[in-house]
Order: structure tokens, then sequence, then C-alpha cells
């Protein structure tokens, strides 16, 4: 597979991900979470046995290492994604999802504003409902098409005539349909910021910010590379950044407070949104992430995610009936997350005994792991999300 794009994967799987053949595991879970690479642990523990950071809202040697690291993966995160440092800035976050919520909680709704969503979102997207109906604003929704694509979004993206935002995923966390994403475009064009989330799509594709000039993006770090976790970030641009209005401030969001006087002055651009003490030690791993996707190279990820999801519709749709694939069966404009139910007499059940029917004995040779969507006590669907290292030939 990356063999065929100029990596050698078995040598990549060996050197990075060798773990999985020592605990005889195939680990299908990257719509949850990616692999990390071993060299990023071994790097990351080295440098904080030999080096000291501190808080960097202090002022001493130790901070000023810690700023250095935050303001070097800020910069090196607008580069992965192509944006220009002029135009956008970076907010870090907990995950993709407080990257959202920062839209939740400050994104200026009112009367005569819209909220345009696909019905193909994250339920932290799906979240930007309330604050927006609370303060009056119309909220729509973009059917799904029958193979899970979103419909065309013209209908629905009428002239924006007071601050309104169009919300949908570059890839779907439930079928793998990736989205046009010169939607984002056409949604500006007629007044509407956008939030892209970009947080299955970036971690087996290339985004250029500078072709896809998105105001909000949502990432995930540890799906893009798997460590560090609990870092996420909201790239954003300047201008859209600025016509956010928080009701909130708290450490480091704040130039100074005056308890006597009523007043505090807010900082500008990204720190004004990021409450409290930054992971600060997550920071040089998360520069390693970014430099390490980018020596593999994201193209050729995206080539082997392409061949590996190609080969699992193929043998899942040979199966017949005892199969039932959700969204699209082939690989165009479809990313590395399959969902599918698998059927035992007809019938869909629990994928233990409905993998027994299918005579695979799959449970002792590995352990998959399968994400399952459930209603209730009922099945709804179990999807794999595959990407970089490559399932082992036996």
């Amino acid at each position: 597979m990356l063999m065929h794009a100029g990596v050698d994967v078995g040598t990549l799987r060996q050197r990075e991900f060798s773990r999985l053949d020592t605990n005889r595991m195939a680990y299908l879970d990257y719509a949850g979470a990616a692999l990390y690479p071993a060299s990023i642990v071994k790097r990351d523990a080295q440098r904080l046995q030999q080096r000291v950071y501190g808080n960097p809202h202090s002022e001493n040697a130790p901070s000023r290492a810690s700023t250095s690291m935050l303001e070097d993966a800020r910069a090196q995160t607008l580069r992965f994604f192509g944006a220009d440092p002029r135009e956008y800035d970076v907010v870090f976050t907990a995950n993709a999802s407080g990257a959202i919520r920062i839209l939740a909680e400050a994104f200026p709704f009112g009367v005569g504003s819209r909220l345009v969503l696909t019905a193909d979102n994250h339920n932290s997207v799906n979240g930007l409902r309330v604050p927006a109906l609370d303060k009056g604003a119309d909220v729509q929704y973009i059917p799904l098409e029958s193979d899970l694509r979103a419909a065309n979004p013209r209908s629905w993206l009428r002239r924006a005539i007071a601050p309104s935002l169009f919300a949908y995923p570059a890839q779907s966390n439930f079928s793998g349909v990736r989205h046009p994403l010169h939607w984002v475009k056409a949604a500006r064009s007629q007044g509407y910021h956008v939030l892209l989330d970009a947080a299955a799509f970036a971690s087996s594709s290339p985004l250029s910010l500078a072709d896809v000039p998105a105001d909000f993006v949502a990432i995930s770090y540890y799906k893009l590379f798997g460590y560090p976790t609990g870092v996420g970030a909201l790239l954003t641009r300047r201008d859209a950044l600025a016509a956010l209005r928080r009701r909130y401030f708290a450490g480091g969001t704040v130039e100074f407070v005056s308890v006597q006087n009523d007043r505090f002055l807010p900082r500008s651009g990204a720190t004004a949104f990021e409450d409290g003490t930054p992971p600060f030690l997550s920071m040089p791993a998360v520069c390693d992430g970014l430099h390490w996707l980018t020596r593999v190279g994201m193209e050729k990820i995206q080539q082997h995610v392409r061949e590996l999801t190609a080969a699992l519709l193929d043998r899942l749709t040979s199966l017949g009936a005892r199969v039932r694939v959700y969204g699209p069966v082939g690989v165009q404009d479809r990313g590395g997350i399959v969902a599918f139910n698998l059927c035992a007499e007809g019938r869909i059940g629990p994928i233990e005994s409905a993998l027994n029917s299918l005579g695979h004995n799959l449970h002792r040779n590995a352990n998959f792991f399968l994400r399952e969507c459930r209603r209730g006590d009922q099945d709804l669907a179990h999807y794999a999300a595959i990407a970089l290292p490559q399932l082992p030939d036996d």
C-alpha cells in the first residue's frame, strides 16, 4: 500500500507500531484516535527528563521556554494547514469539541441570524443550535441523500443579513463521506462565516486553508498522530476571531482586572480564548507529531488509506446480504471510515454472533476495535476507521 506511494509501510510499522504485532492486535478505531508513533513518545520522554519547563504565565527561563514552544506549535500548525499567519491564528483547546464550544459561547448570533447545518454533523456541532435558538437565530438543517451525502446547500444559504454561520464536517464521523470543500467559498460569498469540522478529515488527507479559506477549523491533535491527548485547536481567521464576543474571562485571557472599578481589559487574538494555563508540556510533542506527518507525507497517507478502504469495501460487499454498508460503497469522495452492520440469518444482531456466522476466526487471531452505534439496546451500525499501519498479512 504505502510502498506503492513511495513509503515502506512494513519498515514504518516495525519501527513505530511494533506493539501491534507484539499484542497480536489489529487497530481499526482511527475515528476515535490515531495510533501514536513510538518515536514521538520516546523523544518526548527524553526531553522532559532533560529540560525544565515552567508555567508560561510566569516570567523566568523555564516559563520563557514554554512560551517559545507554545508559539512554535502555533506556527507549525498554521504551516501544516497552509494558513497564512497574517490571516489566521490558532486557539489551543482541549479537543475539537472545545474548539467548537468557543463558537457556541461567543458567536454573535441574534435576531435575523442563520445557523445552517448539514444533517451529518458531530454532536459537538449540533450543539451550536442551542445558543443560536436562544439568541433568536433561525436554525436550518440540510438533509442527506440516499448515499448519506448532504444535499447541495445552495438553497439553504440565502443571503445573510446578520451574523450567520454555516457548519459542516469535511469528513463524516459516521459514514466516511467527504463533503465538498468548495462549499466554504460558496457560503462565504453569501455572507456566512464557515465552521469546518476537520477532526476526521485531517488525519488522512492534506488540507490547505489557502485553498479552503474557512473562518473556523476545528481539530484534535490526537486524531492526527495519537499523542499527546487533551490538546486540540481552533484555527481561525483573524477577522472572524475579532468578531466573537465572550461573556466570560479567565486567567490568561485578560491584561488586567480591577475589582474596585469593575473593569477588565481582554487580551487580543488567540490568547483571549485560552482559559487558564495551556497544556505547555504537550506542545513540544505537538510539534514532533506535525513534523512526523510531514515527513511521511499526507498525500502518501491519503493514497494508502484510499487503497485500504477500497479493499475493505470490496470484501464487505462481496459478502452480499450478510453485510449492510451505510454510505458510499466506492472510494470516490469518501475517507477511511466505513459504517456497516453484520447480519446473521437476515437480521442485524450483536457483532460477535454475526462474525461467527460468517465463519471467520477473527477474534482468535486478533483483537478488533469496532465502534458500535446504538439506540438503546439495538445495534445500529459498527464502523471501522483505518489509517496508516497496515494490517498484517496473516
